[in-house]
This record gives structure tokens, sequence and C-alpha cells, in this order.
């Protein structure tokens, strides 16, 4: 009984790490514009781990993004290590100078992001394909930050049930 407790005691406290705030002090003086990095062909490396820092799933994307001045449509197509695909298509509205609104298959509701200076945050429920063809809810506090002009890392934290399950680390890049 009580290795049970320290092992949920553990799990609740690493669930409750720092994450980060869009408060932070900047770190460079660049403006993320999600708009212009995805407009036209982007490609990400990136790879998914469990709460313990056990890799699970490497993946590759080829991104298309189209801007209208309003509307930003992301066509991600997904190639994972093991040889599978899967492709998701976002549409991105701009509802504000720094915030945005987004849909894609399987996302629950509506994602919300804020961008702030180079960095942006993005958050969502969402219904990920598995491999055996079911389905996992989960939800995403997905942080980016642009490092370069033409690169930018994110980190998603990923929760179940309020409590982090792991996280996904890309990096994207204009090729």
């Amino acid at each position: 009984m009580r290795l049970k407790l320290s092992a949920l005691a553990c799990v609740l406290l690493i669930g409750c790490s720092g994450a980060p705030d869009l408060d932070d002090p900047k770190l460079s003086t660049r403006e993320l514009n999600l708009e212009e990095f995805f407009e036209g062909k982007t490609v990400a490396h990136g790879q998914f781990q469990d709460l313990f820092g056990n890799v699970k799933r490497r993946f590759e994307v080829d991104i298309t993004g189209t801007w209208d001045g309003q509307t930003l449509t992301l066509v991600e197509d997904f190639t994972y290590a093991d040889g599978s695909t899967e492709q998701r298509i976002w549409t991105l509205n701009k509802t504000g100078k720094e915030t945005w609104s987004g849909t894609a298959p399987g996302v629950i509701g509506t994602a919300q992001g804020e961008e702030r200076g180079d960095t942006f945050n993005w958050t969502y429920r969402i219904d990920l394909p598995g491999r055996d063809g079911d389905t996992t809810r989960v939800d995403f506090d997905d942080w980016m930050w642009l490092l370069t002009e033409g690169r930018i890392l994110n980190r998603a934290y990923v929760k179940k049930f309020g409590v982090t399950v792991g996280e996904a680390i890309i990096v994207f890049e204009k090729p």
C-alpha cells in the first residue's frame, strides 16, 4: 500500500510541475506570426515520450499552409517511424490581433490560442487515433517558440483526466 501511495504522489508531483506561461520573460525580440511562418511548405520532426521520458513514437510531418487573410489552413501529412501515416487538416481563424481559434478532425470543441512575442500557446482536446484503430482522448497544452526566422520549437504537454501522461517535442522548419 505504501508503494502505491508513493507512486501516486510521484505522478501528482510530476503532473504539477512547472509549465511555460505567456507572461514569462521573452528571450528574444522576434515576433511569431503563425500566418507568415506556416504559409507555404514547412517540415517538422518530432517524437512523443511518456511521463517517464520513454520515447514511444517518432514522426516527420510535411505541412502545406495557405492563408487567405483570415483563415490559415494547415494540411499535415504525418509519417511515423513504424511506416504508418496520418493526415490532419487544421482550420485556424485569426480572432484578434494575437488570438486564434481552430478546428481539425478529432478535435473536441474549438482549440484556442494566443501569440505573444516569440511565443504561441494553443490548447485543445482531441481524440488521437491509435495504432490498433481505437482513439484516446487527451488534452494538449501546446507551446511554440520562434527560435530563428525559419525554425520553431514546439513542446506540447499531454494530459488525460487532468494528469500529464507525456509530451510531444517537435521542430518546425522552413525548407
